[in-house]
């Protein structure tokens, strides 16, 4: 009885290992088979874009929503410099008067031939008068502020536009490397179960060969499980991250595009010059606090001229119609036109000239100061940005040791383990390394990408 309760036992535990490895095999083949099914249609559809980085950052540059806002302030700045000045031009206008008089007042008596007085009146009873009036300015301490100030301000909103665009550039870079980055750990990960799998058979056929216990082969099951695991995870990250780079470039959510990369042409474009001098005056935030001081400057002229005279040139013309009846009101014309000069200075407004430009002043001191800040903020982003860049480019020398070193350890300790030299566990530490280097070489070298990124930008030599 005993004898065949233990080959009972031993049949029902080798029926749960074959069944347990079964599942094992056909979910693991499933899982990259949909993985692969699934990632095809998004690589491989025929019509559907591949977009390098910089494809991205061109696409963006033209479809971006912020950019075109942007743009379009540049037209509204523009548009606005127009209006105000439009004075310049002369004025012309139009006007007409129709009347047509009840009662009107009486100047005096007259006698008549006759002997007889009558009362005269001051004028027709109906009368239209139309007008034609032109003026011109001369000067205008306002349309001169307004015509020194005018390409100020297209510079600023030009300005606006150059920090949109390095700021899209920035984060379509950062975002098309972490895309990258996603998915190139799904290739580490895929070579990784592959590797697992392998090592499940293997471990299997020992075990249906009594070389290893049935913790070896639990142990492979559980750690291809693991790989598994996070493989699906970073195939899941992979869409929202697509999402998020269409929203940056500006992509129709509704369409679809490929991401192409070469990583040892990234490799090759790690490379920054360290030794470059930092220049403030390259940062668009210090060119535009530049010209906010200048236009600041302007008004506080404006305000120091606005005691001088309003100087204007004008013209009418008349041409009016009277008579006491209607029906003759345009029988007889009577032009009339004149030409002269306008002068207007003011006296006294009670001191706002000289509070305005007191306040204009200390607006461009208030400027002064966030120079002063602006360039120790610039400064603190620099060193931070070239510290990260460098310690980042430092481990991502080390990291490349370490899978290369990885790999060998892992084909040195699978052979003997095959052999029957170290126990499964070696294999396991030995497969979890290798991984671990390989997925923290990645993540360096796009660490170093996007800090260079940082610093291309703490220097404002980002290109657009």
């Amino acid at each position: 009885m005993k004898s065949i309760a233990g080959n009972y036992n031993i049949e029902i535990g080798w029926n749960h290992f074959r069944s347990l490895f079964k599942k094992t095999i056909v979910t693991s083949i499933a899982l990259v088979l949909i993985s692969h099914y699934s990632f095809a249609q998004k690589t491989d559809t025929v019509g559907i874009r591949n977009f390098t980085l910089s494809q991205c950052i061109d696409y963006a540059l033209h479809h971006q929503p912020a950019i075109k806002r942007s743009q379009l302030g540049e037209s509204i700045a523009k548009t606005t410099n127009d209006i105000n000045l439009s004075g310049l031009l002369p004025q012309v206008n139009a006007s007409g008067n129709l009347v047509h008089y009840f009662q009107q007042s009486s100047l005096g008596t007259a006698s008549t031939s006759s002997g007889s007085n009558t009362t005269s009146s001051s004028g027709h009873a109906n009368s239209f008068v139309p007008q034609l009036s032109a003026t011109q300015n001369i000067f205008n301490p306002t349309l001169a502020y307004a015509a020194k100030s005018a390409p100020l301000y297209i510079k600023q909103s030009q300005q606006v536009t150059d920090s949109t665009k390095i700021g899209v550039v920035a984060n379509t870079s950062k975002t098309y490397y972490a895309l990258l980055l996603t998915l190139q750990q799904i290739d580490v990960l895929k070579e990784d179960t592959a590797r697992l799998g392998k090592n499940l058979r293997d471990t299997y056929r020992q075990y249906k060969g009594g070389i290893v216990d049935e913790t070896d082969y639990e142990q492979a099951t559980i750690t291809l499980n693991n790989s598994l695991a996070q493989l699906k995870q970073a195939k899941e990250n992979v869409v929202p991250q697509y999402a998020s780079l269409k929203q940056i470039i500006g992509f129709s959510p509704d369409s679809q595009f490929n991401v192409k990369f070469d990583t040892n042409e990234m490799v090759r474009e790690i490379a920054i010059d360290t030794s470059m001098q930092l220049q403030y005056e390259k940062r668009i935030e210090f060119q535009t606090l530049a010209n906010q001081k200048k236009l600041q400057h302007v008004q506080t002229d404006y305000y120091r001229i606005a005691f001088l005279p309003t100087v204007s040139a004008f013209f009418n013309y008349n041409y009016g119609f009277g008579s006491n009846n209607l029906s003759t009101l345009f029988n007889t014309g009577y032009p009339s036109s004149l030409i002269g000069l306008s002068l207007s200075i003011p006296i006294f407004t009670g001191f706002s000239r000289v509070n305005n430009v007191k306040r204009s002043r200390l607006e461009e001191e208030v400027l002064n100061q966030d120079e002063f800040a602006l360039k120790s903020q610039i400064y603190t982003e620099y060193t931070t940005a070239l510290a990260n860049y460098k310690s980042n480019l430092y481990n991502l020398a080390q990291l490349r040791t370490n899978v290369n070193l990885a790999k060998r350890v892992y084909f040195v300790v699978t052979l003997q383990y095959k052999q029957g030299i170290v126990a499964y566990l070696n294999v396991i530490t030995a497969e979890s390394n290798l991984i671990t280097s390989e997925i923290n070489y990645i993540n360096a070298l796009f660490q170093v990408l996007s800090s260079k990124i940082d610093l291309e930008k703490s220097m404002g030599t980002i290109t657009y």
